[in-house]
């Protein structure tokens, strides 16, 4: 136990260390990967962590997502990289969890409580016959003093200025002394850079040190994937029960029957599936063949696809409601269940019509992150529909679809991080420049990986006049140069930025636009 301690302890120490040295002054990029391999590595040799499929699987997870960083180094890669990591954490310290939200959950509770494990781990340190637990025996008789006085200090002075005066007085001259014992001791060591190696061994712990605190692994056993028939019982009563009993007397004073909850669901789905059908014919004849834009097409496609998007999440949280528990067992379900599985396809019909909209978008207005995100939403809601009808034939709880998405969302991250999709928009967008309305100001708001492709494709970055449908013209530059000067000055801000920072920085795509440019480091 001692050793182990010894162990996590000091490579927390050294994990402060190497962050300060990675990152201290540093762009995100190839000392992420560097980190990884790191906290990987005394993973491995933490001998209080199984190596499990769970523990491979997450770790080649989180080395992919940092070579993503080193290729792509995008705003996309940095958080999968992030929730990768997060999720190895979880995984790696507490593998009877099954389900990703409970080890994200998990391992930022870790981080969060890092403080008193390195505690905890510090009490049990011991290098032959040294160690400190005279040093805590000590700290316990000052430490409260200490918070009781700093408190009780803070309301008096806010009673009275004299005293405020003082204590100001006082409070500077301790932090100007401990200011020079600092500088003394450490004299090519500035304040932030010793509050940033802080840091990295506070983020290191957390990190490396398991919580001893097992509740959220207690709270998943009691989760299970498939339903369970619930006998109820009469004379036990909920507090929520007895709250909406006070309000409501005797209208919730006796539970639903089974039957009637049925008749409330075929009724509903009957309704629905009538309303929706109407939907999905009128978009069916006007939407799918023929369209023909017209009018305020950019908002009326914006403002139908976040409608279609909401009743699509909505329409889940529906089934989820009706499928929750005892009626999913009820002799008499099969209608029900065949209006669900209508509806769920009716929705999925809806989806199409989503796609045929963004896919107009995309066709007179270009690609933006934000029409690709919609694509991305969509192909999401038609995997939870899928899992939703899982759900309901095979009668799995919730914790069995948020088992199953969580996965597939964190795959389809992954799949989705080896894009560089900057660089994919800029090029989709100036190849069929004669086709759509090219949004010049967007693409030059895109990240620097962009510079490559604007700077081959400068002479055709001008001003083109045009009108939207709404036969609205867009609005002229100052002159013919506008663009090339704002893509010239965007190029300087990177060469300035990429002559600050070292090989601990380097990426793929900054190397790319450096060497057309022909920058050099310093």
């Amino acid at each position: 136990m001692r050793t182990r301690s010894n162990f996590l302890l000091l490579s927390t120490l050294f994990g402060g260390l190497l962050f300060t040295c990675l990152f201290w002054m540093e762009r995100l990029a190839i000392n992420l990967l560097i980190y990884s391999v790191f906290i990987i590595a005394i993973s491995f040799f933490n001998s209080e962590i199984i190596k499990s499929k769970k523990f491979i699987i997450y770790a080649i997870a989180n080395l992919f997502a940092a070579v993503l960083v080193v290729i792509n180094n995008s705003d996309l890669t940095l958080a999968t990289y992030y929730i990768s990591l997060i999720l190895f954490v979880g995984f790696a310290h507490y593998q009877t969890i099954r389900n990703i939200f409970s080890a994200g959950l998990a391992s930022l509770l870790q981080i969060m409580a890092v403080p008193a494990s390195i505690l905890r781990h510090l009490y049990q340190f011991k290098v032959g016959r040294f160690n400190l637990k005279p040093i805590f025996k000590l700290t316990k008789y000052i430490l409260l003093p200490i918070i009781i006085v700093v408190i009780f200090a803070s309301i008096y002075s806010s009673a009275n200025e004299v005293f405020a005066h003082y204590l100001i007085s006082i409070s500077h001259s301790i932090s100007l002394f401990i200011s020079r014992i600092f500088s003394f001791i450490f004299q090519d060591l500035s304040i932030a850079r010793f509050l940033h190696i802080c840091l990295g061994i506070l983020i290191s712990g957390g990190l490396i040190i398991t919580f001893y605190n097992r509740s959220i692994e207690k709270l998943e056993s009691n989760c299970t994937e498939d339903l369970i028939r619930n006998r109820r019982d009469k004379d036990r009563k909920s507090l929520w029960f007895e709250i909406a009993n006070t309000f409501t007397s005797t209208i919730v004073s006796k539970n639903m029957a089974l039957k009637t909850e049925y008749v409330i669901g075929v009724i509903s789905f009957i309704a629905l599936n009538i309303l929706l059908l109407m939907v999905n014919f009128i978009d069916i004849s006007t939407l799918w063949f023929g369209y023909k834009p017209s009018g305020n097409f950019s908002a009326d496609l914006h403002n139908g696809t976040n409608s279609l998007i909401f009743s699509i999440l909505l329409a889940m949280a529906v089934i989820l409601y009706f499928f929750r528990k005892n009626l999913n067992f009820y002799s008499k379900s099969k209608t029900l269940r065949f209006l669900a599985y209508a509806w769920i396809i009716q929705n999925l019909i809806l989806i199409i019509s989503v796609f045929i909209r963004d896919g107009y978008y995309i066709e007179f207005y270009g690609l933006t992150h934000k029409r690709i995100g919609v694509s991305v939403f969509a192909l999401l809601c038609i995997i939870g529909l899928a899992t939703v009808y899982f759900k309901v034939g095979k009668q799995k709880t919730l914790f069995y679809l948020f088992k199953v998405n969580g996965n597939i969302w964190f795959a389809l991250l992954l799949i989705f991080s080896t894009i560089n999709w900057d660089v994919f928009i800029a090029k989709y967008n100036l190849a069929h420049r004669d086709k759509i309305s090219l949004d010049v100001d967007y693409l030059l708001s895109l990240s620097d990986k962009t510079l490559v492709v604007l700077d081959e494709n400068r002479q055709i970055l001008h001003f083109t006049e045009g009108t939207d449908l709404a036969d609205r013209t867009y609005a002229m530059p100052e002159n013919l140069s506008y663009y090339q000067n704002q893509l010239d000055q965007r190029i300087g801000f990177f060469k300035e930025r990429y002559k600050e920072v070292s090989w601990l920085s380097w990426n793929l795509q900054d190397w790319r636009v450096a060497t057309h440019f022909g920058f050099n480091k310093r």
